[in-house]
């Protein structure tokens, strides 16, 4: 395919290289001189294992062509990447000038050009980028319509300074967002032998995935080092935990947890943090990011909270009240703080939690609810038709069969339901409908 690769820093120089590697003709654009001309003459224009031998290895191949004329490179090119930078503003706000000046361009150039041609941005963008700034930018400027006279996507690329060519190889998968069919087939045309899934996917979820998967990786960086420093003040080998932590692919180096839904509870996680940060204090080691989670944690509760309270209604159903569904564990249950907040608000309460009938309990959460929420108890019931009936707001946190059922047969449309399981029936549930965070 003949390509056109604009922005010639990290992404764009690993870019041109690897390409014309497999067999692409590519042309590398940039407003800098310097890098058009070490490119023209076969060097790398960035420091990076393997690509100062590869960089000239392509160019001697005559597959690589540099141009300033952005005009230019559309005329002679099928598809184009857009890999300029889009850096922080001093308030942190992303800076999209050069990509904006650059669409200008593109747009321009697309006014003249006959036939179809593919944009694919590779710049990490804010999610609602392409969709509201630069689609309508390349439409205005160039008089064409996406989806029909030109195409637009996103595709995050995932690659690691220092090893970006092994990655670009080897990726976790080949992720491109767009609403354009013929733009996702350009793109497995170009990646679709690398291993990994190619995955289609929108616009504005391959935006986001590219923030969540840079945050993440910040996340776990600040968690190691957090946790290295607790150990190393108690004498542990923060080295030796962290080996034995990534050895569990079931729990923690896994799709476990890994799920957006309400906040967390139960006899170990909550007390476990607490800890954790009391013996970080006694030790003068400070972990705000560890510290500040069961904060995080607090605030879902209070948004589900807000949420129900900004409706105005007053009877109000709940669907499970354990921290976890499958048990009858109500230490430290959100779902309890959660009601208990509903009953001090004054509104009119029912819950269903199959687990948590008071003529089946024994033991420590038998007596937790006689001596600490006696008042919640009264509130249980076990017709969960009769609290359908009953409220004018859901707040659902079971997804079992008979909860599925009841809701689906039912719900009116007058009710409002904030679902905190992610139903999997959602969608043909007859009332209004709202996730905790989704």
């Amino acid at each position: 395919m003949k390509i056109s690769i604009f922005g010639l820093g990290y992404v764009g120089a690993v870019s041109v290289a690897c390409l014309a590697r497999d067999g692409h003709d590519v042309i590398g654009v940039d407003v800098d001189d310097l890098k058009l001309d070490l490119i023209a003459l076969g060097r790398s224009p960035i420091v990076e294992v393997g690509m100062q031998e590869l960089m000239s290895r392509v160019v001697g191949s005559g597959r690589v062509k540099v141009t300033p004329d952005a005009n230019e490179a559309v005329m002679e090119s099928d598809l184009s990447f857009l890999c300029v930078g889009t850096p922080s503003q001093p308030n942190g706000a992303q800076d999209l000038s050069a990509m904006e000046r650059l669409c200008v361009q593109l747009g321009e150039a697309l006014r003249k050009k006959q036939g179809w041609h593919g944009f694919v941005v590779r710049s990490t963008v804010l999610p609602g980028t392409v969709d509201e700034v630069l689609i309508p930018l390349l439409e205005r400027t160039s008089g064409r319509k996406e989806g029909v006279e030109f195409g637009m996507g996103f595709q995050p690329e995932f690659l690691r300074e220092a090893s970006s060519i092994e990655d670009y190889d080897n990726p976790p998968y080949t992720v491109i967002g767009t609403g354009t069919p013929r733009v996702a087939e350009s793109v497995r045309s170009v990646f679709g032998h690398l291993p990994g899934e190619f995955v289609v996917c929108s616009t504005r979820t391959a935006e986001m995935l590219k923030y969540c998967c840079n945050s993440f990786h910040a996340l776990k960086i600040t968690f190691a080092n957090e946790i290295g420093r607790v150990a190393q003040a108690i004498g542990v080998d923060s080295h030796e935990v962290m080996d034995l932590v990534c050895k569990d692919t079931q729990l923690n180096i896994s799709r476990a947890y890994l799920r957006p839904g309400f906040a967390f509870g139960g006899s170990c996680l909550p007390k476990d943090l607490r800890a954790l940060t009391h013996v970080a204090g006694r030790h003068d080691v400070q972990i705000p990011m560890i510290g500040a989670i069961t904060r995080s944690n607090e605030l879902h509760v209070e948004s589900a909270l807000a949420t129900v309270l900004r409706l105005g209604r007053k009877s109000v159903g709940m669907f499970g009240l354990s921290f976890k569904s499958g048990t009858d564990d109500l230490r430290e249950s959100p779902l309890v703080t959660l009601a208990e907040r509903f009953i001090g608000k004054g509104l009119n309460l029912r819950i269903y939690d199959p687990d948590v009938q008071l003529s089946r309990l024994v033991g420590a959460n038998r007596r937790y609810i006689e001596e600490s929420i006696p008042h919640i108890g009264s509130l249980l019931t076990e017709d969960a038709a009769e609290v359908i009936d009953h409220a004018d707001v859901l707040v659902v946190a079971l997804k079992n069969g008979t909860v599925s059922k009841a809701l689906e047969e039912r719900l009116r449309p007058d009710q409002f339901l904030l679902d905190l399981a992610f139903l999997p029936n959602r969608k043909r549930l007859r009332s209004e409908y709202r996730g905790v965070c989704w």
